[in-house]
């Protein structure tokens, strides 16, 4: 049911108004800094204050004015939407003291840029969740890619500028295929606001489908990083890690792979891509992005690449929960989402945290690690033995859902490669954790309370998702709510 609200628009200004103070405020940098946390702390509370309503069942609508003839700008506030929304803007608080500490710890340049640029990422992230309809996706998801193409290039240096261009080279040209398949939705449909089920009319030609099964996949699938389409991922771990910790955990591959959930399940519906077989391709596709992305992990020897590798691997779990069509699938894909989210910041907010304190980059050069920054090896152990699904961790719900619905779909092939990936997980974490709770003893020299605090606290948030995966945040309620609206005959 659709009830009126301004709150869609409301969660929008604290971001937007950030980063005008942001700017403002260039010479004072503790003022610009208490701009960025208030502003993440403002937009947590809005968007948890709409999420009462949500889990009653109502859909909170926002339609201010039309961005094209018949097609309005349309917030429209879903249990989806408010899922990614929450994480987007509640880990954003995380980041921000995360990054105050980070630059402050390795005299960052250009930091106004920096805090300004990571606002207008929100922003438009909070828009990707908040969308209604796919012409209001598509203006903020491009506004993704240009938001954070300032960070990636933070560094300055020609290795940043190359990463920063391959960086738009993917995202941009990938928004051309996506807005192609706007049109022809539009053509095909007369319409693009997002419906549980689907918006396509029936009968349509299985080439119509397919076409834009394409076009869909390419324009989202390079954010989401699927194979092949993932390579400029681990070029842009040049960028601070920071930027890192936002790109994987609920900014742009976060949004890539929440665009393919809202066009599977909100454009398309699961039966229609079934009927053709294009369900069977996104779920090949999505298993040999697991099983390839975890090997690639397993040889790097740069924490931040096998770390994005890693992110390859994980993300593909969330289209593979929906190209198996049942409610469990559905929703541990969905749920993932959620879980990824927290244990990924951390493992990246410790590797940021090893550079800032220690000035290493490398595994091979991990040893000791853990006697002489122990509560952040802590925190790298714990979120990567929760990542690979180690109960009673988040990812071990999701996980355990996604394995559920490949049994109920009688998919053999996804249980395998579900499980391959566990094993590989376990396979590149384990040597870390021994190398740098086992090596050489060293005095402890732990990072700054700025840097400390946030990945601990991530930490404990993907272990609280982990027991009680329905009563923190509401995840997994949300979730459930999300596969029960998609899933035909649920």
């Amino acid at each position: 049911m659709d009830a009126a609200s301004s709150l869609p628009g409301w969660a929008l200004l604290p971001s937007a108004l950030a980063v005008t103070l942001i700017i403002v405020s260039r010479r004072r940098p503790v003022v610009r800094e208490a701009w960025s946390i208030a502003a993440a702390v403002t937009q947590s509370a809005i968007v948890i204050a709409m999420l009462p309503a949500v889990l009653a069942g109502e859909r909170l609508v926002w339609q201010p004015f039309a961005i094209a003839p018949s097609v309005p700008f349309l917030l429209r506030v879903d249990p989806l939407g408010a899922l990614f929304g929450m994480l987007a803007s509640t880990l954003w608080i995380a980041t921000t003291v995360y990054s105050i500490g980070y630059t402050r710890a390795l005299a960052e340049h250009a930091q106004t840029r920096y805090f300004a640029a990571f606002a207008l990422s929100l922003f438009a992230a909070t828009g990707v969740a908040l969308a209604g309809n796919l012409l209001t996706f598509f203006v903020f998801f491009e506004l993704l890619s240009v938001a954070t193409y300032p960070l990636v290039i933070h560094r300055g240096t020609p290795e940043a500028a190359r990463a920063g261009r391959i960086y738009l080279a993917y995202t941009l040209g990938a928004g051309v295929m996506l807005l192609g398949a706007i049109v022809w939705t539009h053509a095909v449909a007369g319409g693009l606001d997002f419906e549980p089920g689907g918006i396509l009319p029936g009968g349509l030609a299985p080439g119509v489908v397919w076409g834009l099964f394409a076009l869909f996949v390419l324009g989202t699938g390079v954010k989401a990083a699927l194979v092949p389409l993932h390579t400029w991922l681990p070029i842009a771990m040049i960028a601070p890690t920071p930027v890192s910790a936002l790109l994987h955990a609920v900014a742009v591959v976060k949004a890539g792979v929440f665009g393919l959930v809202r066009v599977i399940g909100f454009v398309f519906g699961v039966e229609v891509l079934q009927d053709v077989g294009a369900a069977a391709a996104l779920g090949a596709i999505a298993a040999a992005t697991i099983v390839l992305g975890s090997l690639a992990a397993l040889v790097q020897d740069n924490l931040k690449r096998l770390l994005a590798f890693s992110t390859v691997s994980q993300l593909a779990y969330i289209p593979l929960g929906f190209a198996l069509g049942t409610f469990d699938a559905m929703a541990g894909g969905v749920l993932h989402i959620a879980s990824h989210a927290f244990l990924k910041i951390t493992l990246f907010f410790c590797a940021g945290a090893i550079h800032a304190t220690a000035h290493v980059d490398r595994v091979s050069d991990l040893g000791g690690m853990g006697r002489r920054m122990p509560l952040t090896m802590g925190a790298f152990a714990a979120a990567a033995f929760m990542l690979a699904g180690v109960p009673p961790g988040a990812a071990f719900v999701s996980k355990w859902h996604l394995l559920l619905g490949a049994v109920d779909a009688r998919a053999w092939w996804a249980l395998v490669a579900l499980l391959a990936s566990t094993l590989l997980n376990l396979a590149y974490f384990t040597p870390i954790v021994v190398r740098a709770f086992t090596g050489p003893a060293a005095p402890v020299q732990e990072a700054r309370p700025a840097l400390l605090v946030p990945l601990l606290a991530t930490a404990a948030g993907g272990l609280l998702l982990g027991l009680m995966p329905e009563r923190f945040g509401r995840f997994l309620v949300l979730a459930r709510a999300v596969a029960a609206s998609v899933v035909p005959g649920a």
